[in-house]
C-alpha cells in the first residue's frame, strides 16, 4: 500500500527553468478522485549542510540575508553540490569556500527532504572534525559575515530561534543527541 501512487497525471507542463530549479504545474486527479493541479519544484543539486566541530566543541556559523526571506540567517555553511558530483565533494567545497576551513574527518550524519510537499529537494548533512582554519573563498553573490562560537552558544540560538534554517536546526539538534550519546 506505501508504494502505490495514489495520483493520477493527467499533463504534466514546465513552467519555468533556469541553473538550480525548475517548476512544473500537473494537472491531476487527487487521491479523492478530484480534479487539481499540483505546482513541483524541481532542484537541479543536493542541498549540502556542514557542521565543523573543533576539539573544544566549537562551531563556525554563516550569517546572510536570505532573499526569499526578505531577512536575515544565521546558519551552518551550506550551498549546493551537483547531482552528479559525489556529495562529499562539494561538501568540502562549501566549507572551504564560507569558512576557509578544511576537514580530515567527514561523517555524513542527516539526509532529509526540506520540503517534500512541493520539492524533491535532497539535503545531506556533514559533521567536519580535524580542522585546520584557512581564507573563506566566498562567492561573489555571497556577502556572508563569519562567526565562531561555541556548540552549545549555536545550540542555544537554535532552542530560543534565532537560528531557523531547517538544515541547520536539523544539523544541530542531531549533533546535540550524538554528543549526549558519546557517538561524536
Amino acid at each position: 500500500m506505501e508504494d502505490i501512487n495514489p495520483w493520477i497525471t493527467i499533463e504534466s507542463h514546465k513552467i519555468y527553468e533556469n541553473n538550480w530549479i525548475g517548476l512544473t504545474e500537473h494537472q491531476v486527479i487527487n487521491p479523492s478522485g478530484g480534479k487539481g493541479i499540483y505546482g513541483e519544484v524541481h532542484f537541479k543539486n543536493y542541498a549540502i549542510g556542514i557542521l565543523p566541530l573543533d576539539d573544544d566543541l566549537n562551531t563556525w556559523l554563516i550569517g546572510q540575508y536570505r532573499f526569499p526571506l526578505k531577512a536575515y540567517s544565521w546558519e551552518i555553511p551550506e550551498g549546493g553540490g551537483p547531482l552528479n558530483k559525489e556529495p562529499l565533494e562539494s561538501a568540502k567545497r562549501e566549507l572551504l569556500e564560507e569558512t576557509g576551513l578544511t576537514a580530515t574527518e567527514w561523517t555524513e550524519i542527516q539526509r532529509m527532504h526540506l520540503s517534500n510537499s512541493v520539492s524533491n529537494e535532497l539535503a545531506i548533512i556533514y559533521i567536519a572534525k580535524g580542522l585546520k582554519e584557512g581564507i573563506a573563498e566566498p562567492e561573489e553573490t555571497e556577502q556572508l559575515i563569519v562567526r565562531k562560537v561555541s556548540f552549545e552558544e549555536a545550540y542555544q540560538m537554535v532552542m530560543n530561534g534565532q537560528i531557523t534554517d531547517s538544515m541547520s536546526v536539523a544539523a544541530i539538534l542531531k549533533a546535540k543527541i550524538l554528543l549526549l550519546q558519546g557517538a561524536l
